[in-house]
């Protein structure tokens, strides 16, 4: 890649977006090669995303880079594959992308990989993004964070629960199913139901299993619009306020839901630092050409607007080696304030 080139776009882009022609986030005015692109397996109708894109966007604006989001509307797998084909076939400047299955992302990489074209990812546990290649990983190990939960409900007594997973060719979710299982001594896949992502779907579902399992003394669920389908199947069944219940997640929602007690803590990943650091720290390894994940995070702490964003949103990323982990931390009745205003967009 022209390192000129790509500098002259950024001066471009800026200058624009301070005339209020474009904006970083949908610039039409700068070529492929000047611009960075954001692949997730989140469906069109999963607003959980909103939240890494509006991380995504202040890191364009903060850095002066543009950023295409690209995504399978109904969050098919095979339909990522090809998206990010074709964003090898459009030789950005930056890939950053999202795993959710290791062989069919891997495949969809393969020109990405062949260009050199630098790659971070996001979302779910590092591993996979280190067999990928990727400079750096910035998100939650799924893994640690369903244990970590497990073992707050071992504490209250729990040794039973169902598992709902939405997206069953997703590993990340299988992964917090079974850390929740190890936890408490279960069989995680006797536990785990595939549900599908509508809230509906799931209500019913979910009602069915607890009047056939009427002893069921938890239920997990991985995301905020399916924990609502959870609560709802909770009530159908005559259970309300009789199981323990955690989610994955936060939402308005969720939180007006721990208030009232019917959830017992949300578990937060910090989605907002997965749009942004993974934009800024993208930014960085192509300004100063370097794939060195110790200069990009010792960069990304020095950054004043970085240092900015954190503090206005009270957010805490933990800096280990080549990943950033942006959870889990845990919300509860108990510390709901800091979270409340910023819920849906910003944590």
């Amino acid at each position: 890649m022209n390192m000129t080139r790509f500098r002259v776009g950024r001066v471009c882009a800026a200058a624009l977006a301070a005339v209020a022609l474009c904006s970083g986030f949908v610039a039409n005015t700068a070529r492929a090669e000047e611009r960075f692109v954001m692949v997730s397996h989140g469906s069109d109708s999963n607003v959980w995303w909103n939240t890494v894109k509006n991380g995504m966007r202040d890191a364009s604006e903060d850095f002066g880079v543009p950023v295409d989001y690209r995504n399978p509307p109904t969050g098919d797998t095979g339909d990522m594959v090809r998206i990010l084909e074709q964003a090898s076939a459009r030789n950005y400047a930056g890939v950053i992308t999202t795993v959710p299955n290791l062989e069919m992302i891997q495949t969809g990489l393969a020109g990405v990989k062949a260009k050199h074209i630098p790659l971070i990812t996001i979302n779910g546990g590092p591993e996979a993004g280190m067999k990928l290649g990727a400079i750096l990983h910035i998100g939650q190990p799924e893994y640690e964070a369903g244990k970590a939960a497990g073992e707050r409900a071992k504490a209250a007594g729990i040794h039973d629960f169902l598992c709902v997973n939405h997206g069953a060719d997703i590993q990340a979710l299988w992964d917090r199913c079974k850390g929740f299982a190890d936890a408490i001594g279960a069989d995680y896949k006797k536990s785990t139901m595939d549900s599908g992502e509508d809230p509906t779907v799931i209500e019913s579902k979910v009602a069915a299993f607890l009047r056939s399992h009427p002893n069921t003394q938890a239920i997990l669920a991985l995301g905020p619009d399916q924990a609502m389908g959870v609560l709802r199947g909770v009530n159908d069944a005559g259970k309300a306020g009789k199981l323990y219940v955690a989610t994955f997640d936060l939402s308005p929602d969720i939180l007006k839901a721990i208030q009232a007690g019917q959830i017992q803590f949300a578990i937060d990943q910090q989605p907002y630092l997965q749009g942004y650091l993974s934009v800024a720290a993208m930014a960085i390894a192509v300004r100063d050409k370097t794939n060195d994940p110790a200069h990009i995070v010792a960069a990304l702490k020095g950054d004043k607007k970085v240092a900015a964003r954190l503090a206005k949103y009270d957010l805490k990323p933990v800096y280990t080696g080549s990943t950033v982990s942006s959870g889990p931390s845990f919300v509860t009745r108990d510390n709901l304030a800091p979270v409340q205003k910023y819920a849906g967009s910003y944590r």
